[in-house]
């Protein structure tokens, strides 16, 4: 079973082959380091860029603007920061061009907690994503997912942030990606570089097949029936361990997937259903994406609820420290996640 970034690199490849994907980029994205999660390790057009998150969005926007296909990574989201303004221009582009000039443009850059990142490499950017009109924003929580998410991304004629969870990075998934070999021994010696000289090595890539997941399309991962959690990224086993060990069928897990456009219908067909929801996520708590969500849900589903909509994120902190009891208790655990749900099931209308 593949690894995330191994299907992030098998999806590259089959983009490179079959989706006229012409440049793979970003601080070293190419060889001989392949990534700093070696999700673009073996590829025939990854190159490297100069540590220069500016440029490396300015060199999208410019590729994209001549009809090319390109994924740009930024090695890190907690770098992302000072490109706002031409992430910004970027999303308005097809836009206020009326659809003339398609910016088929993916970002790509590992986000949140949970490798010991401590305060550089630990930062969340799903808010900030969701805040720039003009971009889709999408993230997997399984290696199918995130192969699939990216395929549709690239084919995308609108530009695609694609956010990767930094702690999935090397989770395997119970599902393979089609024409992905059982064997993950196989796979290993097939598609990942071996430690030390590789100036010789090459990939064999298996024979890949087209696997898309819609952008705006959730996914429930466990079904349940007094209360919904929605989420996505790696908080996304979080809730459906603590699903599993409530048991009884009373949580309902729901993976957005697509953090924009969101499943709307999905929230809202699952929230009348159970009358209850808890939004999960890790980035900090003020003016959190999921504070949007359960702004609609009060908004729209007031008379159908029995408890107030609840979000559980991570703290309002400049950043996460490095000791594990810091990161631990900077962002939501699943016995935060368990301890929520408990007390929303407990409320009484």
């Amino acid at each position: 079973m593949a690894s995330l970034a191994q299907a992030i690199r098998m999806g590259l490849h089959f983009a490179e082959e079959n989706l006229e994907l012409k440049d793979i980029f970003g601080q070293d994205a190419g060889a001989p380091m392949g990534g700093v999660f070696t999700a673009t390790q073996g590829l025939k057009t990854a190159w490297n860029t100069p540590l220069d998150e500016r440029g490396i969005i300015g060199m999208a926007t410019g590729i994209a603007l001549t009809g090319e296909r390109c994924v740009a990574e930024i090695q890190f989201c907690d770098y992302i920061f000072n490109t706002i303004d031409l992430l910004k221009i970027a999303g308005n582009t097809n836009w206020v061009s009326n659809g003339n000039y398609p910016m088929p443009l993916v970002v790509m850059t590992p986000v949140g907690a949970g490798i010991r990142g401590s305060v550089y490499h630990s930062h969340s950017f799903d808010a900030w994503a969701t805040r720039l009109p003009g971009w889709k924003v999408v993230m997997p929580s399984n290696s199918l997912d995130a192969y699939g998410l990216l395929l549709s991304a690239i084919a995308d004629p609108n530009p695609v942030l694609y956010l990767v969870p930094k702690a999935l990075m090397r989770l395997r998934s119970e599902e393979l990606i089609p024409g992905e070999p059982e064997d993950q021994k196989a796979l290993k010696n097939a598609i990942d570089a071996p430690i030390g000289e590789r100036s010789k090595w090459r990939p064999r890539w298996p024979k890949l097949e087209d696997y898309r997941v819609p952008i705006g399309e959730a996914k429930t991962t466990r079904s349940g029936r007094d209360v919904t959690v929605v989420s996505y990224g790696r908080n996304i086993l979080m809730c459906n361990k603590v699903a599993d060990d409530i048991g009884g069928g009373a949580v309902e897990v729901i993976d957005l997937r697509s953090l924009y456009p969101y499943d709307w219908q999905a929230i809202r067909a699952s929230v009348r259903r159970t009358r209850r929801v808890l939004f999960v996520n890790e980035d900090t708590e003020v003016t959190n994406f999921g504070e949007h969500l359960a702004y609609r849900v009060t908004q729209e589903l007031f008379y159908e609820i029995d408890a107030p909509p609840r979000v559980l994120a991570g703290k309002n902190l400049p950043g996460i420290g490095l000791h594990a009891n810091l990161e631990e208790n900077s962002v939501p655990q699943s016995h935060d996640i368990e301890r929520t749900v408990r007390e929303i099931l407990a409320e009484v209308p």
